[in-house]
């Protein structure tokens, strides 16, 4: 009997260098490289400040940690980033409980991961309007 990763992703681009990659159920060992290929393909085409979507993930183990830290990895060697955007519960207590959660910013929602991101913070202080 052959398993079948229990992984849905799916991808915006609301950015030119930004693309939000929404993944729902499980992040392991079965669908890990999955996300690890998807979130490195975009990266390659152009995108390399990735938000992940995390609300619908229902597990993730050492294995999706390890992917996240991968990706992070991946984009950041070429002058990108990795977010997070409202990760359950659970996958908070794992970030938190392994300290993975510092690595990279965490957002209640995707808009506002993206808006972190196509507006750094501060890049318009200092330009009021007279």
């Amino acid at each position: 009997m052959t398993h079948r990763p229990n992984l849905a992703l799916t991808v915006l681009h609301p950015a030119d260098s930004v693309a939000v990659l929404t993944v729902a159920g499980e992040i392991d060992v079965d669908s890990a490289p999955a996300l690890r290929t998807k979130a490195m393909e975009l990266i390659r085409q152009g995108r390399p400040h990735i938000v992940l979507d995390l609300a619908s993930v229902e597990f993730c183990d050492s294995s999706g940690l390890n992917t996240m830290i991968g990706i992070l990895r991946y984009a950041k060697d070429r002058h990108g980033s990795l977010s997070l955007a409202a990760p359950p519960p659970h996958v908070t207590r794992l970030l938190d409980v392994t300290g993975v959660g510092v690595l990279m910013p965490v957002a209640a929602h995707p808009s506002e991961a993206v808006e972190r991101l196509v507006v750094p913070r501060g890049a318009d202080e200092g330009h009021g309007t007279a």
